[in-house]
């Protein structure tokens, strides 16, 4: 089912969506061999999971600039430079090899993983705000690029070398680069005028509602897509190429329920489904924190493949109402938003390998992301003060309600 939109919206959208697949896949080529890494250069769990985490950071950081300058220029330009830096960010990747060079090559990646905040306010020009939620969340499969990466790098990797790897990806990320140039297209009207963060983080809660949300689901499952190799790894002893195809159906499946989350906050309301989703992934944390002191293949199968779910349908309802809220300003509220949901991702990986080098095991950061998810589906099941669920102008004035 396509979303209706103004003529070309459908072929933009798809366009569009292979481009942050693309710039996905760049940003998430070096979780799925920091294992082997990890191994070859004799890493502690918390040197991986920083060489992890820092692309993170990074593509956090950069979504609120490149959300601005997107509404100001729009998303074909900024897109366009994006694809062609993330093909030379990929080929980096490939030639380091020394512990400095990787985190050095994970910060440049990092600019990759920021291509969220562009192709949000493009695709958002293109429908009307009823068709918004499933428009942006059939965007927001490009996730399914870090899938790409978790089982085509190692593979590539193990049959050739680290540096064939970053020539392919570089190779293939720059060819579309050439297909988006000559083939993508700005929405047409009137553009809006350029918008000051100041005046969108002057919305209150309104915005920062949706931050939190976004923290724990879009972060929740960057830091699993990302971590699940290595945890994969040290738990069942799975080869790189193994775990990497597991994490892989994680990525795809909580791909393939974003814009079921999009679907139904259109249709319901976007607290509704958020409620559901993260009452689902603290059931889910709960799951993995039992299996953390002796894991057991298939449970631990079942939640991590419920939770991928949850996530996807809180990541595609969150990013429903971000234009409907914001839509004079719907790249800055995207870059801000976004940012929040790229530092979720950040964390989480760092608790993770300092829970496991000072305890053991992984117990706790399960814990930690029970309280939180649980946090969220109270504060998504409680409604707006002073506004009704997904409404807004995007004003400062409108979201506080006044």
């Amino acid at each position: 089912m396509q979303p209706q939109g103004t003529p070309g919206a459908g072929r933009n959208l798809a366009l569009a969506t292979i481009a942050f697949a693309l710039c996905f896949s760049a940003w998430g080529m070096l979780a799925p061999i920091a294992p082997g890494l990890q191994d070859d250069l004799g890493l502690s769990n918390t040197q991986t999971a920083i060489m992890i985490s820092i692309p993170v950071i990074l593509g956090s950081l950069l979504r609120i600039p490149l959300g601005l300058i997107t509404d100001r220029i729009g998303g074909r330009v900024v897109f366009t430079g994006m694809l062609f830096y993330s093909a030379g960010a990929a080929v980096l990747v490939g030639f380091a090899s020394s512990y400095a060079a990787l985190l050095g090559a994970g910060f440049l990646l990092g600019a990759a993983g920021a291509s969220f905040a562009v192709g949000v306010p493009f695709v958002a020009q293109w429908y009307p705000p009823q068709r918004q939620g499933m428009a942006i969340g059939i965007y927001g499969m490009g996730n399914i690029g870090t899938a790409v990466a978790a089982f085509s790098v190692p593979a590539i990797r193990d049959a050739s070398s680290q540096v064939v790897a970053g020539l392919v990806f570089g190779a293939v990320i720059a060819a579309y680069g050439l297909i988006w140039l000559s083939m993508a297209r700005q929405a047409p009207g009137e553009k809006a005028p350029p918008t000051r963060y100041g005046e969108v983080l002057g919305a209150g809660w309104r915005l920062w509602r949706l931050a939190l949300f976004y923290f724990v689901s879009f972060g929740g499952f960057v830091a699993m897509a990302l971590f699940l190799p290595k945890l994969l790894k040290d738990w069942f002893g799975y080869s790189l190429t193994s775990a990497g195809l597991r994490a892989a159906g994680f990525t795809l499946l909580a791909t393939a329920f974003r814009p079921i989350g999009g679907m139904l906050a259109d249709r319901i309301g976007g607290e509704k489904v958020l409620t559901i989703a993260y009452f689902g992934v603290g059931i889910d944390a709960i799951g993995l924190a039992w299996q953390a002191s002796d894991p057991s293949i298939v449970p631990v199968t079942i939640v991590c493949l419920t939770m991928a779910s949850f996530l996807g349908l809180g990541s595609g309802a969150v990013f429903k109402m971000v234009p409907v809220d914001f839509p004079k300003a719907t790249g800055a509220a995207t870059g801000i938003v976004g940012a929040a949901g790229g530092l979720g991702g950040f964390f989480p990986p760092l608790v993770l390998g300092v829970v496991k080098d000072a305890t053991g095991e992984f117990t706790l950061a399960f814990v930690f992301l029970v309280a939180f998810a649980w946090l969220c589906a109270g504060l998504a099941a409680g409604g707006i003060p002073g506004g009704s669920p997904g409404a807004g102008s995007g004003t400062p004035e409108a979201a506080d309600g006044s």
